[in-house]
């Protein structure tokens, strides 16, 4: 067989008395260009899983990076790829340069907002303080959304919820899990809608609990819940590839028990955060 630019000699069809090829693909209902297609060698792929650790590596430290500047980066590795293999390696890896992106914290100006009580207080124990927060997280179709509450003494994550919207009911959802765990002396949060509601900030003080929020701007107010958003999505969410929101929501079940249980914090001395604010806790009743 003669191949001519993709097309068959047409004096072979002629002698096989066979219409032309893109008639047989049409009658066949086929892709002209799947006859044409060999499977890769094998040693492509170990290529592609070595190219991935590295821009692994690389965004990780910088994930700003680009298709464009990840292609830079690697050929000045003495690899050489293209942007096009680089822009298909983003996206079996599920990464994208992050940039500003939907809004998190909007307030509402007819809603109470409350004093930062956290300023040089020195934490010391297990339910002292929580807080918590909303990061959004990329998916095929739009956005979703992610609450956590967090116990600062210990890092640990006591309760998450996901959304498709940004409202106040998953984080309600979230903070009455994190209430069957215990009571905390100051919560704290941001200045947005979902926080200075009347349902929220009610439940709270149902609860005898001291109301604490950032200032307007002031990010690193919250900054243990901001690092935590940092580690859960440098570790699980970039180097992963979510399909629909059920398999997202078993993936960071999976994340957060391992962060929880498994994953050594070298503030907390490489304890987890589990075994700290149960310890603390067990100490804290026994006295």
């Amino acid at each position: 067989m003669n191949l001519r630019s993709g097309w068959i000699d047409r004096d072979i069809e002629n002698e096989d008395n066979l219409p032309p090829l893109i008639r047989q693909c049409k009658l066949l209902e086929v892709s002209r260009s799947s006859i044409y297609y060999k499977n890769r060698p094998r040693i492509l792929w170990k290529e592609d899983e070595k190219i991935k650790r590295l821009i692994g590596e690389m965004y990780a430290k910088n994930s700003t990076y680009g298709t464009r500047r990840m292609t830079k980066h690697l050929n000045k590795l003495e690899i050489e790829i293209g942007r096009t293999r680089i822009t298909r390696l983003y996206r079996e890896l599920g990464i994208q340069a992050i940039y500003p992106k939907p809004r998190t914290s909007i307030g509402r100006k007819e809603h109470l907002k409350f004093p930062y009580l956290l300023k040089d207080l020195k934490i010391d124990h297990p339910d002292e303080v929580w807080a918590t927060d909303i990061t959004y997280i990329k998916m095929p179709y739009g956005f979703v959304y992610l609450t956590a509450v967090m116990d600062l003494y210990s890092r640990y994550v006591i309760s998450w919820r996901l959304s498709t919207t940004l409202d106040t009911y998953f984080c309600l959802e979230a903070l009455n899990d994190a209430l069957n765990y215990g009571t905390p002396e100051i919560f704290n949060s941001d200045q947005g809608v979902q926080y200075t509601s009347n349902d929220f900030t009610n439940e709270l003080k149902n609860a005898g609990i001291k109301i604490s929020m950032d200032g307007k701007g002031r990010c690193f107010d919250n900054i243990f819940v901001e690092r935590l958003w940092r580690t859960v999505k440098y570790e699980w969410i970039y180097l992963h590839s979510f399909e629909n929101i059920s398999n997202l929501k078993n993936g960071l079940t999976w994340y957060f028990n391992h962060y929880n249980n498994e994953r050594l914090h070298q503030s907390l001395n490489y304890e987890t955060p589990a075994s700290l604010y149960f310890k603390a806790k067990t100490a804290k009743d026994a006295a």
